[in-house]
């Protein structure tokens, strides 16, 4: 596989970010999806390959999930529209700023 041995970091939200993801999965990479709690139980037809785990993003353990998982990441993919990102609570801002030392 082309992608074998990248660790990919995927935001779940819009169409467009795990659509990359499972593109990045069918070519090898290893993708883990990072939903916000509560998750549904509707199938996710865009999942596949992929690893998942839910975490509240607005406590800080779920903070501390996600910063240990994006330390030893290649790629972070991170869906939100303009603006978005920062109208939610610090937890990017302060992955962002963990991703870029």
């Amino acid at each position: 596989m082309a992608l074998k041995g990248i660790k990919v970091i995927e935001m779940a939200g819009l169409a467009p970010a795990p659509f990359c993801g499972m593109i990045l999965a069918d070519f090898g990479a290893k993708v883990i999806r990072i939903d916000q709690e509560p998750k549904t139980t509707s199938p996710d037809r865009l999942a596949r390959g992929k690893l998942s785990v839910a975490v509240n993003l607005k406590k800080n353990e779920g903070v501390a999930i996600v910063r240990k998982l994006c330390k030893t990441a290649d790629v972070v993919i991170e869906p939100f529209r303009p603006g978005k990102f920062h109208l939610l609570s610090s937890y990017l801002i302060v992955i962002m700023q963990f991703l870029h030392k």
